[in-house]
């Protein structure tokens, strides 16, 4: 029995980046989408202003969630064809 070590560390090294990039976009989408409350986190005399806009935010939110099911759904295309 062989094992193409190479080839099993080009699947860690892609697996693992995969895995970053979802995580990231998931938690931009989740940034973008606190943008859409009214009131900053530290209450309404905390002097901070929202860094984007509700449209900008949901936008923001959209792409991402759009960009992590075009991931999982290359995926999933990959394990079953």
């Amino acid at each position: 029995m062989n094992i193409a070590w190479g080839s099993l560390g080009t699947v860690v090294v892609v697996s693992l980046a995969v895995g970053v990039v979802v995580v990231v976009l998931v938690a931009l989408a989740l940034t973008g989408l606190s943008a859409r409350v009214r009131q900053p986190v530290g209450g309404p005399e905390d002097g901070a202003a929202p860094r984007l806009s509700a449209g900008a935010g949901t936008a923001v939110a959209a792409v991402c969630l759009l960009a992590v099911a075009a991931i999982v759904g290359y995926g999933l295309y990959l394990i079953i064809a």
